[in-house]
């Protein structure tokens, strides 16, 4: 096939591989595409960030605090919230179409004799991975890469870099298909990511997870530095927008740190950027002033995360998914909002944990509408409905539960049912809160494909 056209044609061929090949874990693929391209990888230095949850907004204190303090960053996170480039970002601006679609036709050649050989195709996220590497190595040349993991963290595709730092934010319940069906195997698959000699930082708690973190930083000779061990943080002030709390690490501490984004979970990933960037000090003559780093934390947004999209009414956005991350909402709506009736819509895939979820959200809510992502493992609202009467009926709580598949009429219904005393909170798959920020904030659709 000849090169591509367009922005839009690249952008075509990567991500219709997601329903084609699906997810395929391992690195064999990428090391061949590496080899391929000459290694460009290894001229970077990357901050790989893995987690169950925390993820995205620890990699955006990060991404803020280096680009404020001089340094030139390249953010690779995924998914995206509207538009393809969202994932590829050099100083907080995305991609541009022209250079993605210059990237892509380099790529496709070698793609395409990949397809012949034994190993096959690269997947969707291999071609992602291997376009942000080409990008930062051999375009932008940034001093740092801010380096997400895509799916657990041992056979992801991002475990091709050696970091000069590595991070694990927290262990929960999500992708267990893949990631195994235990707390231990999960933790296994997160420490995948830590590299011999190389610092790690971590806030994971539950004892059984924290063994194989230490365990893996052992055996890999490996510093780790552990929240409520090495460094912990004591929070002051929590009111909405505003949170501000003390740091205290091995190095230095950091008094009346202030961030805008809401939720207790944030001050913790702030205290994970904050002992991340302090490792980079110590390790790596990072330049970094106090007063920046404290200006920073404070600009740091992350889109769909407790983001208020509308006033009137009220409507709240959060890409909570996962038993977890339906703990820490539900503590945010009872300790960060006020309203008197609370209206709720949320969609889910079918891969996940959503008993635990659910029981986390149900004694919460008024009305509970039940929707559809667009997206092809999306679990049927029937489905989803069926499972919260069920639940519903174990406490005796009445619920107003409305089942609508198509997420555009749920939302009205949504707007239509908050009153002004009252929130509204759109919540789960972050396939669905991609859809419904961009209608709300641009009135159009978002590009799909991860």
């Amino acid at each position: 096939m000849n090169s591509f056209q367009s922005y839009q044609e690249a952008v075509q061929w990567i991500t219709e591989r997601a329903p084609k090949l699906g997810i395929r874990p391992g690195l064999g693929r990428m090391s061949i595409l590496m080899e391929k391209l000459g290694h460009p990888e290894r001229r970077l230095k990357f901050i790989h960030v893995a987690g169950t949850n925390g993820k995205g907004s620890t990699c955006a204190f990060l991404t803020k605090a280096l680009v404020k303090s001089g340094y030139d960053v390249g953010t690779f996170t995924s998914p995206y919230m509207e538009k393809f480039t969202n994932r590829l970002r050099y100083n907080e601006q995305d991609i541009e179409e022209e250079q993605l679609l210059a990237l892509a036709n380099q790529l496709k050649p070698l793609c395409d004799e990949m397809a012949e050989s034994v190993e096959g195709q690269p997947t969707m996220f291999e071609i992602c991975t291997a376009l942000a590497i080409l990008y930062f190595a051999r375009v932008t040349y940034p001093d740092y890469v801010v380096w997400e993991t895509g799916l657990g963290g041992r056979l992801d595709v991002t475990n091709i870099v050696t970091p000069v730092v590595s991070v694990i934010t927290n262990i929960g319940h999500d992708h267990m298909d893949i990631l195994g069906d235990t707390l231990e195997q999960v933790a296994h698959e997160k420490a995948g990511i830590i590299k011999p000699g190389v610092a790690v930082v971590s806030a994971v708690e539950q004892p059984e997870a924290l063994r194989v973190i230490e365990d893996t930083a052992k055996s890999k000779k490996s510093t780790l530095y552990l929240m409520g061990r090495d460094f912990r943080y004591e929070t002051e002030v929590s009111e909405l927008n505003r949170q501000q709390f003390h740091f205290h690490g091995p190095f230095r501490s950091l008094n009346d740190v202030t961030i805008a984004m809401n939720g207790a979970h944030q001050v913790k990933n702030a205290a994970v950027a904050l002992m991340t960037l302090e490792v980079l000090r110590q390790y790596n003559a990072l330049v970094i002033e106090e007063e920046v780093v404290l200006e920073s934390l404070k600009l740091t947004e992350w889109p769909g995360r407790l983001e208020m999209i509308s006033l009137e009414p009220r409507i709240l956005l959060d890409g909570a998914h996962n038993p977890e991350g339906a703990e820490t909402l539900a503590k945010a709506l009872q300790e960060t909002y006020e309203y008197k009736k609370l209206r709720f819509m949320m969609g889910m895939l079918s891969t996940k944990h959503h008993s635990g979820y659910l029981r986390h959200i149900l004694p919460l809510v008024d009305t509970l509408i039940i929707t559809e992502p667009d997206f092809l493992k999306k679990m049927n609202a029937s489905d989803l409905a069926e499972l919260v009467r069920e639940l519903l009926s174990e406490t005796g709580r009445k619920v107003d539960v409305i089942v609508e598949p198509d997420w555009r009429k749920a939302l009205a219904l949504l707007h239509k049912e908050t009153g002004p005393d009252e929130l509204g909170v759109v919540s789960g798959t972050l396939y669905l809160i991609s859809d419904v920020r961009t209608w709300m904030l641009y009135q159009t659709d978002s590009e799909k494909g991860w």
